[in-house]
């Protein structure tokens, strides 16, 4: 597979790379993805962004697109893994971008992974089989979940036995973008950040 072009903020000095894919539906520089590339670089980590290749496609056409196929989507995350040092890496993303990362992180012995707003289940869904790999996943690994989001809220999640090597930061009122409602009193500003304060000290920790 050709080598998808990349979006790179932060130093390339950094001890680790924060390797983030997109979710389904929105662009590699969506306003969500900005948000937590820019705060990874301003911590002194590089953040590396890449598009699939049907958000390529959208992206040059205009036309929206349904999600590649699973092979296409793992292959693809693969091509970006190979073209970094494994053990300087920490894969994740976006929903859809996270969960496929997580199904590679144990096979390619990243540093870690991190998932913003994890898939568990399709909107409306019982949870299944997209948390079978997480009972028993070997990477560190964060999650950052919003605690009402549909595809997977604080009930239902805390209903897993998940592996110990993962850790749920939630965030309040949170739907599947983290994004609270107003009648909460908090804004999308305070929960994107408090998620960025949690990857912070999770990357800090993978460093010792």
């Amino acid at each position: 597979m050709e080598m998808p072009d990349l979006l790179i903020d932060g130093p390339d000095s950094a001890p680790t790379k924060v390797i983030l894919a997109h979710g389904a539906g929105a662009e590699m520089d969506s306003d969500f993805m900005n948000f937590f590339a820019d705060g990874i670089a301003k911590l002194n980590y590089q953040a590396v962004r890449f598009e699939f290749p049907y958000m390529e496609t959208r992206r040059l056409t205009g036309v929206k697109r349904p999600p590649d196929r699973l092979p296409i989507l793992l292959n693809t995350w693969q091509t970006i893994i190979k073209h970094f040092d494994s053990k300087m890496i920490v894969i994740g993303g976006k929903s859809m971008g996270g969960r496929i990362a997580s199904m590679l992180a144990d096979e390619i012995a990243v540093k870690g992974l991190i998932c913003l707003g994890y898939p568990f289940c399709g909107a409306g869904r019982k949870i299944k089989s997209r948390a079978d790999h997480l009972r028993q996943i070997r990477t560190p690994t964060l999650i950052c979940q919003g605690s009402r989001d549909p595809m997977g809220n604080f009930k239902a999640i805390s209903e897993i036995e998940l592996s110990k090597s993962v850790y749920i930061h939630w965030l309040e009122d949170g739907n599947h973008s983290l994004k609270p409602r107003k009648l909460s009193g908090r804004s999308q500003n305070q929960n994107w950040q408090d998620a960025l304060n949690a990857m912070e000290k999770f990357l800090f920790e993978l460093e010792d």
